[in-house]
């Protein structure tokens, strides 16, 4: 017959168990299957009251109304980031002679 351990989770150290131990449901993992289904969902409402408690619900009614989530922008946003990193370390894309050129512009109107 097999030995069976469990980490205390206070001590760190390993008890043994029997063959028929069931560790106990933190109550801290009860809400964890929220981060891999669609529970999230349940009882989900819009701000304009309009029921969005289910996945498909909640894709039709951002489709419906030209909506987005958040993580469509994460491309977007990481190039934009690289612009602005561009930017900073080699300049703008404007040169000396552009500006020069444009204030020549600017008084020679008058």
């Amino acid at each position: 017959m097999k030995r069976r351990f469990i980490q205390d989770p206070v001590t760190l150290e390993l008890v043994e168990v029997t063959a028929d131990y069931v560790a106990p449901v933190r109550e801290s993992a009860k809400n964890n299957g929220a981060l891999w289904n669609d529970r999230h969902y349940d009882g989900g409402k819009a701000t304009d009251g309009t029921d969005i408690s289910t996945r498909a619900k909640h894709r039709d009614y951002m489709k419906r109304n030209n909506l987005t989530t958040i993580d469509d922008f994460k491309d977007t946003w990481a190039q934009a980031q690289k612009k602005r990193e561009d930017f900073y370390t080699r300049g703008g894309s404007f040169k000396r002679q552009d500006i020069e050129r444009a204030i020549h512009q600017v008084q020679n109107r008058r």
